[in-house]
């Protein structure tokens, strides 16, 4: 079947994720916390692959962008500047039969989706999680966890243009955890409390805003398909006037088709000058540029392109997922790009033989200095393919009675193709380099 015209189940996500170790529900052996979810050892080195990808494409290998890492906590006023002390609302609705809340605009207006109860009018809901500093929680102690990085990147304009003595058009991007206290969560990991964010503010000349706002949605839509995310499976979507937020003159989603449907992978917002100006409004010192063409000073504006990791992590992985039928089995398989993959190279011994572990040890010693790789030895052969193919590793070397007998080669099997070929254990690392795009 081609695999554009395959929807996967959530629940397969689920479990796959779970019985390989990509992502755990966080504090299970106390039945849970909603919402929240720990990563495991593949689904760890996966996030860490696709972090360092988005750092070497926008950040390392652009001249015009700079990389910060700045504080979770914040000082309070930066978020009445910004505008979220007051409008980072969402509409709150309560049942009166049962008490479960929801977002207004995600129910009916009239009853409840779970019982016969009746909703309650629509209250202001701010999602920013409140905190205290120091000993006395009191107004005078009260902060918040961050909602988003983009405000520790405004707030140090001034700072990193003195540093870095940059023109415009420059960006700073940053990756770190945002939290926001969601009234309604779901679909595993595509809308969580705590999540992480790689955010850049592009700042450039007013009037070429619209521009680079273009430029990048395109950079993106090509990022996530050089990734191996199926153009077909992709679409931008304008937001109309009223879902504007209060910053911005025009946003883009890049969305997904789920298996529930349409949903937003990233936004690119175009902010216009509103972060600047507020947070020189409210703090007393100038945000700026000094042009030295035009010899002014002005306020850029500011291009937003925002992604989650763990919603691109889980966009990744529905992508990727495929199960075909092998010699009347059902293999699945992740078609991760092998920049992505967890696993890059599994080796494997034909058998426990004690023959054929020392070389086995010795080719997984040499394969481990240069690659992420995993040496696996239990049950059959064919199984130890299946359970790297499960995991997404590209490649599997494997060690037979004739490497060690007569030829000091081994069998080298594609993930995707299952196609197999011998080579020389002097030339395996140029050749496993060379397969996997290095």
């Amino acid at each position: 079947m081609d695999r554009s015209l395959q929807q996967v189940e959530m629940d397969k996500i689920v479990s796959l994720c779970k019985r390989r170790g990509f992502i755990f529900q966080s504090s299970e052996i106390y039945g849970g916390l909603a919402s929240t979810y720990d990563y495991g050892p593949l689904g760890i080195e996966l996030k860490r692959n696709i972090r360092d990808s988005w750092w070497k494409r926008f950040i390392q290998d652009r001249d015009d962008m700079v990389g910060l890492e700045s504080a979770i906590l914040m000082h309070p006023q930066v978020w009445v500047a910004s505008g979220h002390a007051d409008t980072f609302t969402d509409p709150l609705v309560e049942c009166k039969k049962c008490n479960q809340r929801y977002r207004a605009d995600h129910v009916d207006s009239k009853d409840c989706p779970d019982c016969d109860g009746q909703l309650t009018d629509p209250r202001s809901f701010n999602l920013m999680f409140k905190t205290f500093i120091g000993p006395v929680e009191d107004s005078a102690s009260q902060a918040y966890l961050r909602p988003e990085t983009a405000q520790g990147i405004f707030v140090n304009f001034q700072n990193v243009l003195v540093a870095t003595r940059k023109r415009l058009p420059f960006g700073i991007g940053q990756i770190g955890k945002s939290f926001r206290n969601e009234i309604t969560t779901g679909n595993f990991t595509f809308r969580t409390r705590e999540f992480e964010q790689m955010e850049i503010e592009y700042f450039v000349k007013p009037g070429t805003d619209q521009e680079w706002h273009r430029r990048w949605m395109d950079d993106f839509m090509t990022w996530f398909t050089d990734l191996g995310v199926r153009p077909d499976r992709l679409r931008l979507r304008a937001h109309a006037d009223e879902e504007l937020s209060h910053y911005s003159r025009a946003t883009s989603d890049i969305e997904y088709s789920f298996a529930w449907g349409w949903g937003e992978l990233m936004g690119i917002a175009n902010r216009t000058d509103f972060d600047l100006k507020a947070h020189s409004s409210h703090s007393g010192n100038r945000l700026e540029y000094f042009d030295d063409e035009t010899h002014e000073h002005l306020v850029p504006y500011v291009v937003e392109p925002a992604l989650g990791v763990d919603r691109a992590l889980l966009v990744f992985l529905f992508d990727s997922y495929d199960e075909e039928t092998v010699e009347g089995d059902t293999r699945v398989v992740l078609h991760l790009h092998p920049s992505l993959a967890p696993v890059k190279v599994a080796v494997l011994p034909l058998s426990r033989n004690e023959r054929l572990a020392p070389k086995a040890r010795e080719v997984y010693d040499m394969v481990r200095a240069s690659f992420v790789a995993q040496y696996d030895d239990a049950q059959s052969i064919g199984r130890r393919y299946r359970r790297q193919d499960e995991i997404g590793t590209p490649l599997a070397v494997t060690v037979d009675f004739k490497t060690v007998e007569e030829d000091n080669a081994v069998t080298i099997r594609d993930r995707d193709t299952m196609q197999q070929a011998r080579v020389p254990i002097p030339d395996l690392l140029p050749e496993l380099a060379a397969r996997l795009g290095r």
